[in-house]
Parts: structure tokens; sequence; C-alpha cells
């Protein structure tokens, strides 16, 4: 991760599931993407578990540029997970459905490893662990 300055998703306790890097250049376009660019990824599911991606706590970043297009880093639960090869294409192509985005690119990162510290509190209550 960069070393900018993060901001926690509004909302969710201190357990957040994503760091967005804090960009006072930012425009009001680049906010709207990037808040559509959430609601898509709440629509993207862990296969083996009942929840989001998103509020799993898998995405660690999104950046939009000034052309819209995105770029998100995210994790996943495990090295071996059986969806590696699967859900960052599938992630990029549901960004991608986004009008204004002309192309995504998702990074899959292991630094930090993903841990259910990472979750958020909608998510521990949809797993029971809360």
């Amino acid at each position: 991760m960069s070393d900018a300055p993060t901001i926690a998703k509004k909302n969710l306790a201190d357990r957040t599931p994503i760091d967005r890097v804090l960009d006072s250049t930012r425009t009001p376009q680049q906010k709207a993407v990037e808040e559509k660019v959430i609601e898509v990824l709440k629509t993207v599911f862990d296969p083996e578990l009942p929840v989001n991606i998103y509020e799993l706590g898998l995405i660690y970043e999104i950046n939009v540029a000034e052309d819209n297009s995105v770029h998100v880093k995210m994790t996943l639960t495990a090295p071996a997970c059986p969806v590696a090869g699967s859900l960052p294409p599938e992630v990029e192509r549901k960004i991608e459905t986004i009008d204004e985005v002309p192309r995504a690119k998702v990074e899959v990162v292991w630094d930090p490893p993903w841990t259910k510290d990472r979750m958020s509190e909608a998510a521990l209550l949809e797993l029971g662990l809360l």
C-alpha cells in the first residue's frame, strides 16, 4: 500500500474493509464513481461465504483516475483460494459495467494478509461472529 494517508469507510467501526487513499484533488465525479464502484463490489460474493467481498474486507484500495479508469487493490482469504484465477477478472468486468468507467484493473496483493479482523460489523453479524 502507499504511504499516503488513508481514511476509514464511513459507518463502520475501526475494522474497516477498505483503506481509501485520501486525495484532496479528487473531483466530485471521481468521488461519485468511487461510490458506484463500492456499490458494485457489494454485489460480488465470496463463493464459500454468504458475504460480499467489500464487507468481507478483501478490498484494500480503490483509485479512480482523472479519466475515471479504476484501479482496485484486493486480496483473497488465502493464497490457495479456489477462485484466485476467476474472482479478480469478475470484479474487473463488474466495475466496467459502470457507464463512467472506461476500464478497470484489479491487482491482487497479499500484504497485509487478510484476517477476519478486516471484516465489517455487517459481515461479522452475517457469519454469526458477533
